[in-house]
């Protein structure tokens, strides 16, 4: 496992950080999700990415007892804050109360003194901008968080908390932006990485695999898998689904050479794809089962040619999202938050 800077900090994370959403808590079972935090541990991987709101808090707490025992030190932990995890009215957003709040609940479930990334899993435009960083700030002068983090924020957004940060005098800026980001969808591409990439801001690209679409699993004109993500009970399948069509899947079948001629499986090269791309720090990954996380993670290290890279963009062509506007028009907050784990239906 090789490791890079979050960005301009001096944090280095594992090049593969491994995620629990939609799973540990939800869909995977208390001995399998601990199986694959050991399985994450035992291929190198250093970094772990969890929210408040996953599994409304089983996750956190499931992450919290798979570490248990790990020196805390040889670890990074990150989590989020801002979508709805309870029924009162501040139980949501990015106020005073609400940041303060959740990460004292959050560090209890984990059974931890500190977080090393603390993320505002989307942008609330219900609080004053200023209050959110204050608060924030308070939190790694009070030494609960480490290093701050957005998730799924517009380039317009990243650039009026940096503006206003510095306004403010505040230390303690934005190092990282956790943005979907895959073969398929690359809306980041033309506004939010050149802003980050100037800013030292390191990307954490969840959703590598596009829900598992990028593994080949899921074949055209056939129904998914038994045991795959998009027949599974839960919220998964809604999800997967959006992504589903028969070109795009045929499409992704005429990946498999592209794969076999790198000597890596369908998996590793979307995993390594993504690791190729400028400014992506590490590549987050989710799990069911621990052989997936050794698979993945092998993509460490991987680096792909240009001939490679070259193929793939042919191959998928039409089917490549890179519309920047589709970043706000998902992720846009509403006025009453929705009470499930996203307003857009691709949290992270």
């Amino acid at each position: 496992m090789e490791h890079r800077h979050l960005g301009r900090s001096g944090l280095l994370v594992s090049e593969i950080t491994y995620g629990n959403w939609l799973t540990h808590g939800e869909l995977v079972a208390r001995a399998a999700a601990l199986s694959c935090v050991r399985a994450a541990l035992d291929a190198g991987i250093t970094t772990f990415d969890t929210a408040d709101v996953y599994a409304r808090g089983a996750a956190e707490e499931l992450l919290g007892q798979a570490l248990r025992g790990v020196r805390r030190e040889s670890v990074e932990i990150a989590t989020k804050v801002c979508l709805r995890t309870g029924d009162g009215p501040n139980d949501q957003g990015l106020s005073r109360k609400h940041i303060l709040e959740s990460c004292n609940a959050s560090l209890r479930r984990l059974g931890t003194d500190y977080v090393d990334l603390y993320q505002a899993h989307r942008f609330d435009d219900q609080t004053p901008l200023d209050e959110t960083l204050i608060a924030f700030d308070d939190l790694v002068r009070q030494g609960k968080v480490l290093y701050l983090g957005v998730s799924e924020w517009t380039a317009a957004q990243i650039r009026e908390a940096l503006d206003l940060a510095d306004q403010l005098g505040l230390r303690n800026r934005i190092v990282s932006n956790q943005p979907q980001y895959n073969m398929l969808w690359r809306v980041i591409e033309p506004e939010i990485v050149p802003l980050c990439d100037g800013e030292g801001i390191g990307q954490i690209a969840f959703q590598p695999l596009s829900q598992g679409v990028l593994t080949g699993k899921y074949q055209p004109g056939q129904a998914p898998p038994v045991g795959s993500r998009a027949a599974s009970g839960g919220r998964a399948p809604m999800f997967i689904r959006r992504v589903l069509g028969d070109e795009l899947l045929r499409r992704v079948q005429e990946l498999r050479p592209v794969a076999a001629e790198a000597g890596l499986s369908m998996a590793q090269l979307a995993v390594a794809w993504t690791l190729r791309r400028p400014g992506v720090s590490t590549a987050l990954i989710g799990a069911s089962r621990p052989e997936q996380v050794t698979e993945n993670a092998a993509a460490a290290g991987v680096r792909l040619d240009d001939e490679a890279m070259r193929r793939i963009d042919d191959t998928l062509g039409d089917l490549v999202e890179t519309d920047a506007t589709k970043t706000a028009r998902m992720m846009a907050v509403k006025p009453d938050w929705a009470r499930s784990e996203s307003t857009a239906g691709q949290p992270g």
